[in-house]
């Protein structure tokens, strides 16, 4: 249960209001419904449902659109005024389902165009808003948040371009390299982790899940998810081992250098299950070869969790590791855009990150520590706690 008490004794910044471009309206519906039953259900509106207008709203959502003309061309619309809101502003750069028409071609949408359309409906709002929050759970051009001699700094470069255009807080999960947020020193910038919902759903999809030293171990695919896996395996208190890439630098395919081998540094893995944790999945072709490493080194069940199941590549390879018991189940969350056949597929978990989300944005809205209204740690440890109690 969260901690209500900070949100009790404060008042919102401004009336709430939730804006999602189109390529995020499933997950801001859901969002919205939490936060509808958040502040007709629980404590934090007493005495002030009838003191501030339009706490308790039936809807916190707001429409609006980017319709484009025939050259491909768009604009932001709002159909109602933001003037003193607290406006939180959704998007998903990773939805490649919706189109557009360009001179009669029809074009996907690609991150470029979700977030030129997220500077549409920041621009509409016109400087009215008492407060605007950008929530991107996907980092746009967060890959490219390094340089590497003659390279641009994409993911930099939009962060200072939204707080050029004020926004205020800038909310993102499982970001490639949080340290990108050194680039607005002086702005609110939020990475959040799943590791809780990933938690949540293997224990509610696995049955015979069992969580000690002896039957389970994390393994991070790369030195890059190192934080991810240690901060899993001690929370846990089991063993954790590593894979680190190596790399032909004499090359480049696809605009990287391809991986040679995947060498493992740990424990016997033999007889375990293990959860392969990282932020993404991309292709998928590095986390199938993992998996693929550590059933051959005997291990039992593989799940990988990941915050972003983007399967450039499709499914067939998933499908394929599955029929041949390389892969168990496949975590991801439901922050970016996933396809139907993802979510038929037998392998396939949902860790719903809707209700953290929504609580996020009543905390931000209250102007409190988002901690003290959420702390994963307390809440894997509650978990834990009823997990041993109903074995």
């Amino acid at each position: 249960m969260a901690n209500l008490e900070p949100l009790i004794q404060s008042i919102p910044v401004a009336p709430l209001k939730l804006a999602s471009l189109e390529g995020c309206r499933t997950l801001a519906d859901q969002v919205n419904n939490y936060l509808v039953s958040f502040r007709h259900e629980s404590p934090t509106n007493v005495g002030q449902a009838d003191s501030l207008q339009g706490y308790c709203a039936d809807s916190y959502l707001l429409e609006c659109e980017c319709p484009r003309f025939g050259s491909g061309e768009g604009k932001g619309v709002l159909k109602e005024s933001v003037r003193g809101c607290d406006l939180f502003i959704m998007v998903d750069v990773t939805n490649y389902s919706l189109t557009y028409r360009v001179n009669g071609y029809e074009n996907h949408m690609s991150p470029d165009n979700h977030y030129q359309d997220l500077k549409r409906i920041i621009s509409a709002a016109d400087g009215k808003a008492r407060r605007i929050n950008v929530i991107m759970p996907f980092l746009y051009e967060g890959r490219q948040h390094k340089r590497s001699k003659r390279e641009s700094l994409d993911c930099a470069l939009m962060l200072q371009e939204l707080v050029d255009m004020g926004v205020s807080n800038i909310l993102t999960f499982d970001a490639h390299d949080p340290r990108v947020s050194n680039s607005i020193p002086l702005h609110g910038f939020d990475s959040f982790m799943p590791t809780y919902q990933f938690l949540k759903a293997l224990v509610n999809s696995v049955p015979d899940f069992v969580i000690d030293n002896d039957h389970l171990m994390i393994i991070s695919p790369d030195e890059g998810a190192m934080g991810r896996a240690v901060y899993f395996s001690n929370i846990l208190g089991v063993d954790m081992g590593m894979f680190y890439k190596r790399r032909d630098y004499s090359t480049v395919v696809n605009g990287k250098n391809p991986i040679v081998a995947h060498e493992f540094l740990g424990d016997d893995v033999k007889g375990k299950d293990v959860i392969i944790i990282d932020d993404m999945i991309s292709s998928g072709e590095s986390m199938l070869d993992v998996a693929k490493q550590l059933k051959e080194r005997g291990a039992g069940r593989v799940f990988v969790c990941t915050t972003f199941g983007l399967f450039t590549d499709g499914l067939a390879k998933f499908d394929e590791y599955y029929e041949k018991g390389y892969i168990s189940k496949v975590v991801t969350t439901n922050l970016n855009y996933r396809p139907q056949e993802l979510l038929t597929r037998p392998y396939y978990q949902e860790a719903d990150m809707s209700k953290f989300l929504a609580s996020i944005i009543d905390a931000l809205n209250h102007n409190v520590s988002i901690s003290s209204v959420q702390s994963p740690t307390d809440k894997i440890h509650k978990l834990l706690e009823k997990y041993k109690n109903e074995r």
